[in-house]
């Protein structure tokens, strides 16, 4: 029955690992050859524990970023040192890394669906959908899904749930940290938005030098900060605080202001 075990979402590991696989050698020169990705900070990876650990990350596109992180924590655990070099890291994944994304997403079209099996906790948004803003209230089977998700292992959250940069943390976010009580560690990426296209699955443009920072883990009195402290802390700590945008250049200001306007990447 070992080749038929399943994740607690159901998915058969067999065929996760080998979706795995098979989508990270066809993604690897996207990251070392198109262009290149500069690491920092692979050694936090490899100190964590197997479960309930939270990463927060900045967002640039929607599945280029996942697939970035995929390499990087799967190249760390084997060994390499802020290095994705020889795809063979890949042949024993990490099989229980999650990823939060909105459902609207990963239902649309056969290889977002294909690409859920590798690990999409799949959520209703809140705050958007299909295009429009929505008020509404979050589903209790949302949080517990990213509950179990974190009992199970690692869990990639995007809490600005947009990949407009600087836009604000959503609460829910901290919510989760507070009930859940996982190491956070922060990640800071850049260079994705200028390498692909929005959902990060075609080449924009290349020689472009992308960068993955990981940070050490934050800080967290789990029983006395409060969820507005939490908020604050991610917004430092994965830089999308407003004080950072007075050290931007001003030309990489316009370019954002200009992808803004051509398109809201809210996902």
């Amino acid at each position: 029955m070992g080749l038929f075990k399943t994740n607690p979402f159901g998915h058969i590991l067999f065929v996760k690992k080998n979706l795995i696989r098979i989508i990270g050698v066809v993604t690897h020169r996207r990251f070392r050859g198109f262009n290149e990705l500069h690491i920092e900070g692979s050694e936090i990876i490899k100190n964590l524990p197997d479960t309930n650990v939270l990463f927060v990350s900045n967002h640039q596109t929607y599945f280029a970023d996942v697939t970035a992180m995929f390499h990087v924590f799967n190249a760390s655990l084997s060994g390499r040192v802020d290095s994705i070099k020889n795809v063979g890291y890949l042949w024993k994944p990490k099989l229980n890394i999650y990823y939060v994304a909105a459902k609207e997403t990963m239902k649309a079209g056969l290889l977002p669906k294909i690409l859920s099996y590798t690990g999409a906790v799949s959520i209703d948004r809140t705050w958007r959908s299909k295009g429009k803003e929505v008020n509404r209230q979050v589903k209790m089977s949302d949080v517990t899904k990213i509950g179990t998700a974190l009992n199970d292992g690692w869990v990639i959250t995007f809490p600005q749930g947009t990949t407009t940069p600087f836009k604000p943390i959503r609460r829910g976010t901290a919510h989760i940290i507070k009930q859940n009580k996982p190491i956070v560690v922060p990640i800071v990426i850049d260079g994705f938005r200028r390498s692909f296209d929005k959902k990060g699955l075609r080449i924009k443009k290349r020689g472009i030098l992308q960068s993955f920072i990981i940070k050490e883990p934050l800080e967290i009195d789990y029983d006395n900060d409060s969820i507005d402290d939490i908020v604050t802390q991610i917004e430092y700590a994965i830089e999308q605080h407003e004080s950072f945008l007075k050290v931007i250049p001003l030309d990489e200001l316009n370019e954002m202001e200009e992808l803004n306007k051509m398109r809201e990447w809210d996902y």
